[in-house]
């Protein structure tokens, strides 16, 4: 047994040499071959890989496995990753929906709440905000129209909601407008449904203070606070927002008007109430009227009282 091992080890030894040695010189010669550049060694090479490539399906069949197997693998790892973001996106979306919501709810409620009719005789210039000047002793916006457009002093600001604020200074294509937040600015303003009476008073803050209230007790928050048009200062009638209380139990305004998008605002022209020089007309009739006698049966009547 031990001779016939080593008879097959010293026979394939040799062998194993000179079938590696054949297999280099094939590789070489085909190497050479591929390399040359003649139109014979083309046509050469065009008959091996047509009668060679197309046997080796089989050969090619892991690899092309392997590769879609890769090729599905990133795709996989893509279509997880859009999940996830498509997942992100969702819980953005739902939040968004809860605030859009809320906006509709506060829209209709404001909506509901500028159901005003104002005078007709009211018209309206409106301006855009160039600067805001805002500062712990001064709250003031710049609009980009003025005495050029027929703005005046005193006159009153909106947004698209609520009151903003009054001019207080034109210039010839500039005016600035104190806004209702400004400790300089004071409203009259009157208060539903209760029908009181009170000043609103700026304390730079972004809620006025509510003074000179006639009777706190019957004012509670969520009261509508509009302008009573006392004084001549503002038309009557315009929104400015509703009653809230502090954590001090001080009653103040939640003004209606966003100030913190103060892009466009509306200068109304206002030229006063007019005023009545004669109130005697209102009392009694004119001096060329003339007033039936009284009847007998009232003439007794008021003897016998």
């Amino acid at each position: 047994m031990a001779r016939d091992r080593s008879q097959r080890e010293d026979y394939g030894t040799p062998l194993r040499r000179l079938l590696i040695g054949v297999l280099c010189l094939l590789l070489a010669a085909i190497f050479v071959v591929w390399r040359i550049d003649s139109p014979r060694v083309e046509r050469f090479r065009a008959q091996v890989i047509d009668k060679v490539v197309p046997s080796m399906d089989w050969a090619m069949v892991p690899v092309t496995g392997t590769i879609n197997l890769v090729r599905d693998f990133q795709s996989y790892r893509r279509l997880a990753e859009q999940n996830r973001e498509l997942r992100s996106e969702l819980r953005q979306m739902q939040a968004w929906k809860e605030a859009a919501l809320q906006l509709e709810q506060e829209n209709a409620r404001l909506l509901d709440l500028n159901k005003v009719r104002l005078d007709p005789r009211l018209t309206y210039i409106t301006g855009v905000v160039m600067a805001d000047s805002g500062s712990p002793f001064r709250q003031s916006v710049l609009l980009n129209v003025g005495a050029r457009d027929g703005v005046r002093d005193g006159w009153a600001a909106m947004d698209g909601i609520g009151l903003v604020g009054r001019i207080s200074g034109t210039g010839d294509n500039t005016a600035r407008v104190i806004l209702l937040t400004d400790a300089a600015s004071s409203v009259p303003a009157l208060i539903q449904p209760s029908g009181q009476t009170a000043l609103i008073a700026g304390d730079n803050t972004s809620a006025p203070v509510i003074d000179f209230l006639e009777n706190a007790d019957l004012v509670r928050p969520g009261d509508r606070v509009i302008s009573s048009g006392d004084g001549d200062v503002f038309p009557a009638g315009l929104l400015i927002g509703q009653v809230a209380a502090d954590p001090s139990g001080r009653l103040r305004v939640r003004l209606s008007a966003d100030y913190e998008r103060l892009e466009f605002l509306r200068v109304l022209r206002h030229h006063g109430i007019e005023a009545i020089e004669d109130p005697g007309n209102i009392v009694a009739p004119p001096a060329n009227s003339q007033v039936p006698p009284l009847r007998p049966e009232a003439t007794i009547g008021a003897s016998n009282g």
